[in-house]
């Protein structure tokens, strides 16, 4: 592929049938009355989410729902990373045309980077879980895509605190409660400013550093705030393989 023709790939939303493309955007305010009819919300933050331009939304992930009310409570309509797993059947088709991103996680993927790095030069909103996997959520695994991104695109990373998803002892694709209390947290952007090609490997691994410590930060923060803590460690014996191969790296 020559350089001219990389970084072309939209995320499917704009093929979309009309009523899909409202799923996505017109229809996530009716979204987010039925999830709050089963679960008791709150967002913080929000107002730190840029209103227009390009954004990396980066999120600690620790339980199955993490996904869905980061594309549903986002302040922007988001075309969220999601792992390639999950992309089979009428739900694949649903995620492919609602502008959800497939990401082999334990593979170079470059179609994921290039449908990425289009979304956000197109000034849209694009999700990514950094640990690459449910877990405890205290960002202990961390890879090295949402800096890279920010990198190539100079767009700004929100750190997002999720805390409730998954209650303490649960099992990895365990739900809350009904009337749980889940909640979301955004933080002040991290500014990245754009490097530009070839990037170093350095570069990247530097500019994850700094992204990690500023969203542990966050997430200290956000539990110090709301009085709340992570659920702690998936029940023993019990974890997701850790994606060390994919487009990013461990230990940032």
């Amino acid at each position: 592929m020559s350089r001219r023709a990389r970084h072309r790939e939209r995320p499917r939303s704009d093929g979309a049938p009309r009523l899909v493309r409202w799923l996505l955007h017109g229809g996530r305010p009716t979204s987010r009355w039925l999830i709050r009819r089963w679960y008791d919300v709150r967002v913080h933050g929000a107002e730190h989410v840029p209103t227009s331009g390009p954004v990396v939304l980066a999120s600690n992930h620790v339980g199955v729902i993490d996904g869905p009310l980061l594309a549903i409570f986002s302040p922007r309509p988001a075309h969220a990373l999601t792992k390639i797993e999950m992309f089979s059947g009428f739900l694949g088709w649903f995620l492919t045309r609602c502008g959800q991103i497939p990401l082999d996680r334990f593979r170079h993927d470059p179609r994921a980077v290039r449908t990425s790095i289009r979304a956000l030069r197109d000034g849209r909103v694009v999700g990514i879980f950094p640990e690459g996997q449910r877990g405890a959520g205290e960002l202990e695994l961390f890879h090295r895509g949402a800096a890279y991104l920010a990198l190539v695109t100079g767009a700004p990373v929100v750190p997002v605190t999720m805390l409730g998803t998954r209650e303490p002892g649960g099992h990895m694709g365990s739900l809350p409660k009904r009337g749980s209390r889940v909640d979301l947290v955004y933080g002040e952007p991290f500014v990245v400013a754009p490097a530009a090609w070839p990037r170093t490997r350095r570069q990247v691994g530097e500019t994850s550093r700094v992204l990690r410590a500023r969203m542990l930060v966050h997430l200290e923060e956000s539990q110090r705030r709301l009085g709340r803590s992570l659920p702690g460690p998936l029940p023993a014996g019990e974890h997701e393989p850790d994606p060390g191969g994919g487009v990013t790296e461990k230990s940032a």
